[in-house]
């Protein structure tokens, strides 16, 4: 599921250039194979409900093999569980993340969800990027990719002016000047050609009610 996006654009370029880097552990991979090779991940949940959970065992054994990896290096280590309910996951988070860690494991469920048992063992942060709910937790994972990798140095390359960095609005313009669309005249708010950079600023505030100066 990551292939696709992880060649392409900006993410591709940093993984080219070396600005990030990115290791996937199947938690397949850590289960002993019976005589059938089926190596079951999941298992119905005690106490009853609808579909499967994720096992701990082969997911702690992944992770330990990551602990193992990071042995040899000066590391700064968190690890992210994602949760429907967990915290919402926000540009100032991706921020400080990026400043304060140097490797970030990423632990997606999938099913039902993950026994309960792996967040309280590994002191997991429950992370959510928004109040629904998806199949499983690669999607959340490119999220927090993107946007934690967006904030190290180097990986926008000539891009290095951070969106989040300036007075931006929900409500933009480009040529022509003016649109005409079904015999109406459709035009660029006039203090957008005005060149005043102040009162742009002012009336980007204005337009856009989640604008927040941190």
């Amino acid at each position: 599921m990551f292939d696709s996006y992880l060649r392409e654009s900006i993410i591709g370029r940093a993984i080219k250039d070396k600005k990030i880097k990115i290791l996937f552990y199947n938690p397949r991979d850590f289960i002993k194979a019976p005589k059938n090779n089926y190596k079951p991940v999941d298992d119905k949940p005690y106490g009853g409900g609808p579909g499967m959970v994720m096992r701990a065992e082969p997911i702690l054994k992944a992770v330990q093999a990551i602990y193992k990896k990071l042995q040899a290096t000066s590391y700064k280590l968190k690890t992210i569980i994602f949760s429907t309910s967990g915290k919402k996951f926000t540009t100032k988070y991706a921020k400080t993340s990026a400043k304060k860690y140097t490797d970030i494991i990423l632990i997606s469920g999938r099913y039902e969800g993950i026994d309960a048992r792996v967040q309280k063992i590994l002191r997991a942060e429950e992370i959510s990027i928004g109040d629904y709910v998806l199949t499983g937790g690669e999607l959340p994972a490119m999220v927090l990719i993107d946007s934690i990798s967006r904030q190290i140095p180097g990986v926008l390359g000539k891009y290095e002016s951070l969106e989040e960095e300036r007075v931006s609005s929900s409500e933009v313009y480009t040529r022509p000047e003016v649109l005409k669309y079904k015999n109406k005249n459709y035009k660029v708010p006039k203090v957008l050609l005005s060149g005043n950079h102040k009162k742009i600023e002012e009336w980007k505030k204005r337009v856009d009610k989640n604008y927040e100066i941190e």
